[in-house]
């Protein structure tokens, strides 16, 4: 009998396969068990000569940022996409203090090498969407959106001004620098209890399919998530030559990089985020909208896969 009418045969190597994104999370834990692993000479190095309470300060200090990237990493979810991304990248922050603390230049190599990896790895596309995925309810597809240039150099900015106040400030207490320890301790206790939340919107910024329709769920440009039935959704496709319709609605921050365009059957009303000028938001009504996704062609597949045009 053809396989045409028994179907396609699917083998026990099928059922295991593994996605790609899946491969990277779990490269990224195995990095990061690296970091433990082969960069805390850096560390001992920096702190060898120093005072015992500093020290134990430092190690202590050390440890507890690596628990958290590593508890953080185990739990896949969108509020641990945010900390794995914010916790991190801090190794490389504190590369760079061990390597002005006198650490080798060899070992300060061994922390940066996979601490390096291990920021790519939790700031790829592929890494994202599996932790935004994990969160998602039911019959849910959710795909990240590319971060506003803006939004994100802020965001930078400002994770980079607090990571150093916070490797600086038990430190410094430790070593009885007052001056320095107030000072790192103020900006510590103002980034931890300001920015986090800010930080936040960039995990919470997807591009969802649902049985119902599509959705674009993003707190950064809108106001309230956007919701738009299957039924008003006449064509979706990539926008290459960045030559979408001048009546679409750019919803991408901005930000540059590919674009998906979507065309509608009949207007809907989507509310930009809050500003100075508009603290209620600045309704518009549209026929058609872009969107960056981190991955547009995944998105396009999927579209297709639930039979849109």
């Amino acid at each position: 009998m053809s396989s045409a009418v028994l179907g396609p045969i699917v083998t026990p190597t099928a059922r295991r396969r593994v996605s790609p994104a899946t491969v990277v999370v779990w490269i990224a834990r195995v990095v990061w068990l690296a970091v433990a692993a082969v960069g805390g000479t850096a560390i001992g190095d920096a702190l060898d000569g120093r005072s015992r309470s500093v020290q134990l300060t430092g190690t202590i200090g050390a440890w507890t940022g690596w628990a958290a990237g590593a508890a953080a990493l185990a739990i896949a979810g969108v509020a641990t996409l945010t900390l794995v991304r914010a916790v991190v990248p801090g190794s490389l922050v504190v590369a760079a203090v061990a390597l002005v603390g006198g650490a080798d230049a060899g070992a300060t190599i061994q922390l940066v090498v996979p601490a390096a990896i291990a920021t790519a790895l939790v700031g790829s596309a592929e890494f994202g969407r599996v932790f935004i995925q994990a969160s998602a309810y039911g019959d849910e597809q959710r795909f990240g959106l590319r971060p506003p240039i803006g939004y994100s150099l802020a965001c930078a900015a400002s994770w980079l001004l607090t990571a150093i106040a916070l490797v600086a400030a038990p430190v410094a207490w430790a070593a009885a620098a007052w001056l320095v320890a107030i000072v790192a301790t103020l900006v510590a206790a103002a980034g931890v209890f300001l920015l986090p939340i800010r930080w936040h919107q960039l995990s919470r910024r997807w591009f969802v399919i649902v049985p119902a329709g599509v959705v674009v769920h993003d707190p950064v440009v809108l106001n309230d998530t956007l919701m738009m039935p299957s039924r008003t959704v006449s064509s979706v496709a990539l926008d290459e030559q960045g030559a979408a319709s001048q009546t679409a609605a750019d919803l991408t921050g901005p930000t540059p990089g590919l674009r998906v365009e979507i065309v509608l059957t009949e207007p809907t009303t989507a509310v930009f985020a809050a500003t100075p000028a508009n603290p209620t938001g600045r309704a518009i009504h549209l026929t058609a909208l872009v969107i960056s996704p981190t991955r547009p062609g995944s998105v396009i597949r999927a579209l297709r896969a639930r039979g849109y045009t």
